[in-house]
């Protein structure tokens, strides 16, 4: 009566493990979505802010992101396959491809909290001299795309104030036509506003990008990072769970043939 006890109960239990690995492959899934989406975001909804950085963190962490969330959907197919075959050698395949996307995504989410805290210090020091020795020069579109952006959404002008501007390649050409200020600085862009100062005319007392842009990828960074870094932990407890369910597998493979 024992021995027939324990049978029910390790069936008992792989069932139940069973069940609850595809519960977890859902969630995975789930998570693989929001792993993909938010890499996808940060790439696409505000790219051309890249070309002002740097470094070359903030875009490889997006990216990591897309890749990891791109084989949690492959991994989680082959999941439900070895799960309802009940075959071991598939779910030791699941099982280290859980494992790698753990590392992949945690790689995502440490790269992401670093980048977070070197942030302000690389803004601080680069963001000023990209604007002012890059804007509107030959070969630099991507740039003075991305400052004329990122002027006009966040209501700024120039890196620390609008006064940043004064020494500026662009402004001390003779492409300026007298400008004082590119035409982004402009509450209302027309032909050559950015030859008046006054306060109703450019984002003067609005202060300057550089605290605007640091908040913005700020943001960013702390949802790379924790998704990265959540999903990274949900994948882990999966691979745990599926090695119970391979061990369980194997007693039972092991009992069934020393029953013959």
């Amino acid at each position: 009566m024992t021995a027939v006890y324990k049978d029910d109960q390790e069936d008992w239990l792989t069932v139940c493990l069973k069940y609850l690995l595809f519960v977890f492959n859902f969630l995975f899934w789930v998570g693989g979505a929001a792993v993909l989406g938010v890499g996808i975001w940060t790439v696409v909804e505000k790219i051309e802010y890249l070309s002002l950085l740097a470094s070359v963190t903030f875009a490889v962490s997006a990216y990591i992101l897309i890749v990891a969330g791109g084989l949690v959907v492959v991994t989680g197919f082959l999941g439900c396959f070895a799960i309802i075959r009940e075959q071991r050698s598939c779910l030791s395949t699941y099982f280290f491809g859980l494992l790698f996307i753990f590392l992949i995504e945690l790689v995502a989410g440490v790269l992401a909290y670093v980048y977070y805290l070197r942030l302000s210090e690389e803004l601080k020091q680069h963001l000023n001299q990209t604007m002012t020795e890059n804007y509107a020069q030959p070969g630099q579109k991507a740039i003075t795309t991305a400052v004329d952006n990122l002027q006009q959404e966040f209501k700024c002008c120039g890196s620390n104030n609008f006064q940043d501007w004064k020494m500026s390649a662009y402004i001390l050409s003779e492409d300026a036509e007298n400008r004082i200020v590119p035409d982004s600085c402009c509450k209302t862009i027309t032909d050559h506003c950015g030859r008046k100062d006054h306060p109703s005319n450019i984002y003067k007392v609005e202060g300057g990008c550089i605290n605007k842009l640091e908040q913005f990828l700020a943001d960013h960074l702390l949802v790379v990072g924790a998704v990265g870094i959540g999903v990274a932990c949900l994948q882990l407890a999966g691979a745990v769970l599926t090695a119970c369910f391979v061990y369980l597998l194997y007693k039972e493979e092991e009992e069934e043939f020393g029953a013959l």
